[in-house]
């Protein structure tokens, strides 16, 4: 049996399928595709797809030996959601902060405070002190749930900034607020009223390096992340239309997730955990990242889908020949955050040839809604990011005056839908600079083909991509320039085999001031997140390079310095 091609697959699922019918809506005077029988919020998308989790009786959430059901995660969300309500006046539009690793805890709690109304303030796991302190006057979030060691960075924080911290985890034994003491105390059969919620209320503020010295923090709605997740729910629907199963196929294993990724980003929260709700999948949640424990888990869970930045599917590649394990339960291993090597491409399609292998490209600012591409396709075009995921996505590519470039021109990828941010918050200026007029400048080069491919080429913006993670070049900057030795300093990335890239920097130190590259790494510990540490640092007396304009020309020094590593 033949199959459909992508356009007639779309056609017909929208002509056909009541969840997939589309329709459009006015946001702030500007005209928008969505989909039109799409749930209102996230709440009511919770309860709404109870019937696809065999009325809630199947099991949802795993993490290490604990497991719930879907009823059983309904009864947390709603008990806490009480708690949180009449302890802590939880409603519409409060702001509460999140900032642990990954646990279940962390799950009920984003859902009971989308169902009060409340908007969910995503912390970075891996942040210092400083860079919380940022992000919490940024919020004005004064309620956060933090994990021990999290805690123990938002303590020095708590008199100034008026903070209330819930423990959670293994930050119960040290805090006076716990977390398992408020869901005790919340009546589970009172359920927050949902319809308070409307779909352009914002429900998440999730960061997003961009080049200012700080994080952004991009403000999410629930009709955003709707259309996001029934964006991908579509896809999935589409698979058998156009690679139709063979005639004496087995039964297909239910939708099993595996979640590796830090939930404070949009992979893990949107295209894994929210698609897991109407999909009616089981979520296999993961504290850290451990290539030999995800692939136990995912034979031991019939895990079908991981989704993952290239690093973690090239050591799931390892550890799964290193013990012999087929994962033949895996329909689709995906990647995003950053481009997977070529030849990784064809190397997964042979390990795995029951996998779709997958790719995607997304945004905090899109609600990781974007471009992708699975199985053949992919492995034809392994340097491409795939197609536009369809129905509800505009697309266009534009010179730096915001023209239209013809195809197989390079263009700024620039997308229009219903799942773009509402703002970056409290940033008017950076906001008109990316979304006018409905329209999301992304600040990625790139163009497309005849037949829909799209190719990303650079980045606009000065963004280092470390294993999947976003570094801010000035970020990593202004941290170097707070050392007393430093008089100049310049990020850039560096290549890396295993991680795509790491950080790399060049310094010019103050006359008569020396600085030992271990020592200044030491200082930065206490200012930036690990991740952003420079790992190679070039320190030198003489001025860095400088363009035409007398500013500092970050491409020849990135050149420059690579150069003396191949010498």
């Amino acid at each position: 049996m033949n199959g459909l091609t992508i356009d007639e697959a779309v056609a017909k699922i929208t002509r056909e399928d009541p969840r997939f019918a589309t329709g459009t809506c006015w946001i702030d005077n500007i005209e928008y595709r969505i989909f039109s029988n799409a749930p209102r919020s996230i709440p009511e998308l919770l309860i709404d797809s109870k019937n696809r989790h065999a009325d809630g009786m199947s099991d949802y959430v795993v993490f290490g030996d604990r497991r719930w059901s879907y009823n059983d995660f309904l009864h947390d969300v709603r008990q806490l959601a009480d708690g949180l309500h009449r302890k802590y006046g939880v409603s519409n539009g409060t702001r509460v902060g999140l900032a642990m690793r990954n646990c279940p805890e962390m799950l009920v709690l984003f859902m009971a405070i989308a169902s009060l109304g409340g908007v969910t303030a995503f912390l970075n796991a891996w942040w210092t002190t400083e860079e919380l302190d940022y992000a919490v006057e940024d919020t004005g979030a004064t309620l956060v749930f933090a994990d021990d060691e999290r805690a123990s960075r938002l303590r020095p924080l708590k008199e100034r900034r008026g903070l209330i911290i819930v423990g959670v985890g293994d930050a119960e034994t040290v805090s006076d607020s716990t977390y398992s003491e408020l869901k005790m105390n919340g009546n589970p059969n009172i359920t927050p009223v949902v319809a308070s919620v409307a779909p352009d209320d914002d429900f998440a503020i999730m960061y997003s390096s961009g080049t200012t010295s700080h994080p952004k923090g991009v403000v999410l709605t629930h009709r955003g992340a709707i259309n996001a997740v029934y964006t991908w729910l579509m896809q999935i629907e589409m698979g058998p239309l156009i690679t139709p199963p063979a005639p004496d196929a087995p039964p297909a294993l239910r939708p099993a997730l595996l979640i590796a990724t830090p939930l404070f980003h949009v992979t893990a929260s949107h295209a894994l955990f929210l698609l897991s709700i109407p999909l009616g999948a089981k979520v296999v949640l993961m504290e850290k990242w451990d290539a030999d424990v995800a692939a136990e888990l995912i034979e031991s869970e019939q895990v079908t889908r991981f989704l993952g930045v290239p690093t973690q599917t090239a050591d799931l590649l390892v550890a799964a020949r290193r013990f012999g394990r087929s994962l033949s339960s895996l329909e689709f291993l995906g990647s995003g955050g950053a481009k997977r090597p070529p030849a990784q491409v064809a190397e997964l399609a042979r390990e795995f040839p029951e996998a779709n292998v997958a790719t995607g490209w997304g945004m905090t600012e899109t609600n990781a809604i974007g471009i992708g591409m699975a199985g053949d396709d992919y492995v034809a075009r392994p340097g491409s990011a795939g197609r536009l995921y369809q129905p509800i996505q505009e697309l266009r590519f534009l010179d730096d005056d915001g023209d239209d470039i013809p195809p197989g021109q390079v263009g700024e990828i620039t997308v229009k839908s219903p799942c773009n941010m509402r703002t970056y918050l409290n940033k008017p200026e950076a906001t008109f600079e990316v979304l006018q007029n409905g329209w999301l400048r992304t600040g990625d080069l790139g163009w497309i083909d005849e037949d829909g491919f799209i190719t990303i080429v650079d980045r606009k913006k000065n963004i280092i991509i470390r294993g999947g993670e976003n570094i801010a070049c000035l970020d990593v900057e202004a941290a170097l320039h707070a050392h007393p030795a430093v008089a100049e300093a310049c990020a850039f990335a560096v290549p890396h085999d295993r991680l795509g890239e790491v950080v790399g920097a060049a310094v010019m130190t103050r006359e008569g001031m020396t600085v030992d590259p271990d020592d200044l790494q030491d200082f930065l510990s206490a200012h930036i997140a690990r991740f952003k540490i420079p790992e190679q640092l070039w320190i030198q007396t003489a001025p860095l390079a400088r363009g035409a304009t007398d500013k500092i020309d970050r491409r020849v020094i990135r050149a420059q310095c690579l150069e003396q590593i191949s010498a």
